[in-house]
């Protein structure tokens, strides 16, 4: 069906950027509802839309009015509405914790930062949107670009983190622009449902798996898929709080759509994307990563640090679940996204909250605050057993479809890696709880009166709420499949 609502969800932070950049420089009051509202529209537009889609099937819109697959096309439907959503959701709740930290951090650049934030939010719409092999490229490049910036804007030794960021960045950039110039020789199209209608007949040619494996290896070192990480850790950690909240969330978890839309675009039952032992191969390599991810997290002193390698384990998961060739292992890859997306949400908030009101993640700062900041440590709980896998928080289910995916294929070193997984973030995290909850600080008053401490309420709601959303996802999970991430996989896909 032909619509442009869609493109509106992206217009409106995109547009929205330029007049904070204007008005923010002459006006810092006028930053926040600017935002707040722009963001806040999105992700009622985005509800629209995602409503639209289940009702009216997929919803396109034709750039400058050139008829695909000569113009770029912008395509919803379920899968990319939902995504949509989720970027919408996550940016809107984490701003209001990001704009005291900006404030705090960096006062005389605050049109700055939330002209780079809202043209990061723009580019990630914009991946969820286009059809467009090369219009994909250009929208990496714009939430690369403005991800150097926002962590570039952090203190100490955050513009190296950034720089080491960018290398990365750009190896992965070229590796997928490399694979879809081998696409666009092969097909003489850039449009994606275009260029899937001439890989049948090109099954087995040499060309046409470099091209893929290019793409694939360029969208593996976007979302730090282990062994191609090592970007991530300083990068997440070093990154201004402001910032942190939002890329560590979206950034990867997008990446991970990514790469699930070009294999429902792509495979289809006259053209298998790679054969089983390619499969099986990208299967044991993210359950190593998981393993190798979890331990790493487990050398960590500072909270922050251990929530990035969470990250990277994390990110194997849903890699593992999406080549695990059968519809449970994809369901719960893409239940995973959007839980993910809200647990390191929920535990960045917290990070956030900590480190506002005592200054440090180290784990000796940690002490007692179960005492001093109570609602806090309340939240960070419940993200802290969704991301064990403890009922009936969200992440729970998506592991268990994980589980029985990889089960269901025989796939054992995956299940291995993912109750490993599992049983490493309840030592983890127990460990702090330990630390905030049985320990006391050396400056700790005798009076409970003396000892709260809670973070500004602009951080504390949006943290009160992610957690609150862990526990009605994971309540509301059979209906969220049956009623939504079931019809994301294309009929046949799986054979």
């Amino acid at each position: 069906m032909k619509s442009n609502l869609h493109m509106y969800v992206m217009a409106v932070p995109l547009l929205t950027a330029f007049m904070v950049n204007i008005c923010g420089l002459y006006n810092r009051k006028v930053i926040a509802p600017m935002v707040l509202g722009a963001l806040g529209l999105s992700s009622l537009l985005a509800v629209i839309v995602l409503n639209r889609t289940l009702t009216l099937g997929s919803l396109s819109y034709t750039v400058g009015a050139w008829t695909p697959p000569g113009g770029i096309e912008l395509l919803v439907d379920p899968l990319s509405a939902l995504m949509l959503l989720l970027i919408s959701a996550v940016a809107f709740i984490a701003t209001f914790a990001a704009l005291p930290c900006v404030k705090r951090d960096l006062e005389d650049r605050q049109h700055i930062f939330f002209t780079l934030y809202l043209i990061l939010i723009a580019g990630l719409m914009g991946l969820v949107l286009t059809a467009d092999a090369f219009n994909l490229y250009v929208m990496l490049e714009i939430t690369s670009i403005t991800t150097y910036g926002l962590i570039a804007l952090g203190r100490g030794r955050a513009p190296l983190s950034s720089f080491n960021y960018i290398i990365m960045g750009s190896v992965a950039a070229s590796f997928y622009l490399l694979g879809v110039g081998y696409l666009y020789l092969l097909t003489g199209t850039l449009n994606m449902a275009h260029i899937a209608t001439y890989l049948p007949a090109l099954q087995g040619s040499a060309a046409l798996a470099t091209a893929l494996a290019f793409i694939l290896v360029g969208l593996w070192i976007k979302m730090a898929f282990f062994p191609l990480h090592g970007w991530l850790p300083r990068a997440y950690s070093d990154a201004p709080d402001g910032a942190g909240v939002l890329i560590a969330p979206l950034m990867t978890k997008v990446t991970v759509y990514l790469m699930i839309r070009l294999m429902f675009t792509f495979q289809s039952p006259e053209f298998q994307l790679v054969n089983m032992d390619i499969h099986n191969l990208i299967v044991w390599v993210a359950a190593i990563g998981i393993i190798c991810a979890s331990s790493l997290a487990l050398a960590q002193r500072n909270l922050k640090l251990m929530l990035t390698y969470i990250i990277i384990a994390e990110v194997g998961y849903m890699v593992g679940g999406a080549w695990l060739a059968n519809e449970q292992g994809m369901i719960g890859t893409i239940l995973h996204i959007v839980n993910d997306a809200l647990m390191t949400l929920c535990l960045f908030l917290a990070a956030v909250a900590i480190a506002y009101r005592t200054g440090s993640l180290q784990f000796e700062s940690l002490k007692g605050l179960y005492r001093r900041m109570p609602w806090t440590m309340a939240a960070f709980t419940i993200g802290a057993f969704a991301m064990i896998g403890v009922p009936p928080t969200a992440g729970f289910f998506s592991k268990w479809y994980l589980l029985l995916g990889g089960i269901e294929s025989g796939q054992w070193i995956y299940v291995i890696a993912l109750i490993f997984s599992s049983l490493v973030n309840a030592i983890l995290f127990f460990r702090i709880i330990e630390f905030a909850y049985f320990q006391k600080a050396e400056d700790e008053p005798a009076h409970p009166q003396g000892l709260r401490m809670e973070a500004p309420m602009m951080i504390l709601v949006p943290l009160l709420l992610s957690a609150t959303a862990l526990i009605l996802i994971g309540l509301g999970t059979g209906p969220l499949v049956e009623n939504l991430i079931s019809l994301t996989i294309p009929s046949g896909f799986f054979g």
